[in-house]
């Protein structure tokens, strides 16, 4: 049943429509299936990179030491304790000396009874490489 006169032009087929031909020989407008799905690609096996494997051989290595570092302190600890002490009893000697060298000098020199004695220096120089020339002066 073929009707004269109707024709259809190509940009006027919507989209999914193409034109096929029945098994009687008769060509007509359907729609279709669209193509069945590609099967999804197969993933290719990457090599490891290089720096992972070094971390990983290197992640048990780190690991052993630090515990040996935890073990090692804890057998030391009385030993660092003791040593912690004696620094501190070092510091306070060192601030008792700093404070009390110069108040016995101070105590001393007041004692004696002399006076501060000024020392004046005068230097002199011709040039830039001359001989320098100088005096001092006890006042």
């Amino acid at each position: 049943m073929e009707t004269a006169g109707l024709v259809m032009l190509p940009s006027e087929i919507p989209p999914g429509v193409q034109v096929v031909t029945l098994p009687g020989g008769i060509r007509t407008l359907a729609y279709t299936q669209p193509p069945a799905p590609a099967a999804p690609p197969v993933p290719v096996v990457q090599p490891i990179p290089t720096w992972a494997k070094t971390t990983a051989l290197l992640t048990p290595t780190i690991g052993g030491g630090i515990a040996a570092a935890g073990i090692g302190l804890s057998y030391a600890a009385p030993g660092l304790i003791a040593m912690s002490q004696a620094l501190w009893s070092a510091v306070a000697l060192i601030a008792a000396a700093a404070i009390g060298v110069p108040v016995l000098l101070r105590l001393g020199r007041a004692a004696t009874g002399t006076g501060t004695t000024h020392i004046t220096q005068n230097i002199t120089a011709s040039g830039m490489f001359g001989k320098a020339h100088g005096t001092i002066n006890h006042h």
